[in-house]
């Protein structure tokens, strides 16, 4: 408990190149270069809410589309997060946050049990946020969820903007993982499982 939980990753495909170092005893700071603007504005409002230091280098294959490195950007990060989790000793493990942005209110709960599970509930009016298809969402919190090995689930109660109700999820998910790795002290050394483990 004593120091940092670091995780850092370095993933090189032919279609992209991502690095990722992730610091979950930060304060919230940044430097995030990634060149689709409103990923790169998600990011830094995740990294804010949940007070990671997040660093992330990001390019990819932007001629082709959006696809490969929205979904990659969400394995680096997810693998970054769950190597800085280390053995989850005294963490809370499990946290949600119901976060209204405007006209939008959104749940999401998680649950850092090493077992990966999505359940996604979002609508759209548009097929696009930006330059940004509104598919690449789902793609990018599965491909989180699955390699941060977590139980993930988001809802939206109601919402008119679309930019509003993802912008709501990633502050939600933020606050969510803020309590979920913070430490319980009445557990010390101990894992929050019956089972002694959370892999």
């Amino acid at each position: 408990m004593g120091e940092d939980r670091i995780g850092i990753v370095h993933r090189t495909t032919k279609e992209t190149d991502i690095y990722a170092k992730i610091n979950l005893d930060g304060k919230g700071n940044y430097d995030i270069k990634c060149e689709i603007g409103f990923l790169k504005h998600m990011l830094e409002t995740f990294a804010r809410y949940s007070n990671f230091d997040i660093k992330l280098d990001i390019s990819g294959d932007l001629h082709v589309d959006y696809h490969h490195t929205i979904e990659d950007t969400a394995i680096v990060l997810g693998r970054a997060i769950y190597e800085a989790l280390g053995d989850k000793k005294g963490i809370n493990r499990a946290g949600f946050f119901v976060f209204p942005m405007d006209d939008s209110l959104v749940l999401t709960a998680i649950d850092l049990s090493g077992r990966f599970k999505l359940v996604y509930d979002l609508k759209f009016q548009y097929p696009k946020i930006g330059d940004v298809s509104v598919d690449l969402f789902y793609d990018f919190f599965y491909a989180f969820g699955q390699e941060a090995k977590m139980n993930l689930h988001i809802k939206e109660f109601y919402g008119y903007s679309d930019h509003h109700k993802i912008e709501a999820v990633f502050k939600s998910l933020g606050k969510s993982f803020k309590y979920a790795v913070s430490y319980d002290a009445t557990l010390g050394d101990n894992i929050l499982s019956t089972k002694g483990v959370l892999v």
